[in-house]
């Protein structure tokens, strides 16, 4: 089976399933939600209205593009769940062992997993960043703050979170190719997202030095990336962030190393 192939299966194999509009309809609704509340806490804030009206508490530039940001800010554990799925839910189902069976060349399976997986990646970054542009906007203008949709610099904000939406899809087929199990694989990511990196990025942003450790972990390479998030903004105590396009190569290292490390130890393990 060739590449090409291969990536013909594993297409069938995602959208002709529920698993991939679920999880997009859930980060849909729970990016608006995010961003339109903190458009109406900055955009309050920024037009004085959250200040007991004694003037601006804040300046409403760079306002949209934190709001908007909010798509990979909180939304990036969509596509690095989807890309974990894509490869347990095989193992979990067995039906690895009949697509093994057609194509022994295991390199060339993952290979279309990870073409897939860009493509659901990008998919879901046009998911979350039309929920975060919809909802933010729609807020912003309520307090009167320009919503910046004819900005270019909205666009190259699009533009890069659509980027690091496909590199953590390919994360995630770099988990889900290390640890099979499926359970144990989907705690890994919910505990490292939502607690562990959390906890320490904090910690980055009020101890000194530990910030230069801080930028190079995946979330904020990818906060680095997109250039202008939430998270981001906090910074790190006595740490420059990266560079956009270092903190996308930082990204893509994590993927590569994870799926280097899946091709040659689990996914050469026969089919339990």
């Amino acid at each position: 089976m060739t590449l090409l192939a291969a990536t013909r299966s594993e297409y069938t194999k995602q959208f002709t399933t529920a698993g991939w509009w679920v999880l997009g309809i859930v980060l849909m609704v729970y990016v608006a939600f995010t961003a339109g509340l903190l458009a109406f806490v900055f955009g309050g804030v920024a037009s004085g209205r959250l200040s007991g009206g004694t003037g601006p508490a804040m300046s409403a530039d760079g306002v949209p593009a934190l709001v908007y940001s909010t798509a990979s800010a909180v939304g990036y554990v969509f596509p690095l769940l989807i890309g974990t799925l894509m490869v347990t839910t095989e193992f979990r189902h067995k039906t690895l062992t009949p697509t093994f069976l057609s194509t022994p060349r295991r390199g060339v399976v993952l290979g279309g997993k990870f073409v897939v997986g860009i493509l659901v990646g990008l998919l879901y970054g046009v998911l979350g960043s039309l929920a975060a542009i919809a909802a933010g906007a729609g807020v912003l203008s309520i307090f009167g703050i320009d919503a910046e949709l004819a900005s270019s610099d909205t666009w190259v904000l699009v533009g890069r979170m659509l980027l690091a939406f496909a590199l953590w899809a390919v994360v995630g087929i770099g988990v889900g190719t290390v640890v099979r199990n499926q359970v144990a694989a989907i705690v890994i990511v919910l505990a490292v997202t939502l607690f562990v990196e959390p906890i320490i990025r904090t910690l980055g942003g009020v101890v000194d030095g530990f910030g230069e450790v801080v930028k190079w972990f995946p979330s904020a390479a990818s906060d680095a990336l997109v250039g202008q998030t939430i998270f981001g903004a906090m910074g790190t105590a006595g740490a420059d962030a990266l560079e956009w396009w270092m903190g996308g190569l930082v990204l893509l290292g994590y993927a590569v190393v994870l799926l280097v490390i899946g091709l040659f130890t689990t996914w050469r393990r026969d089919i339990d």
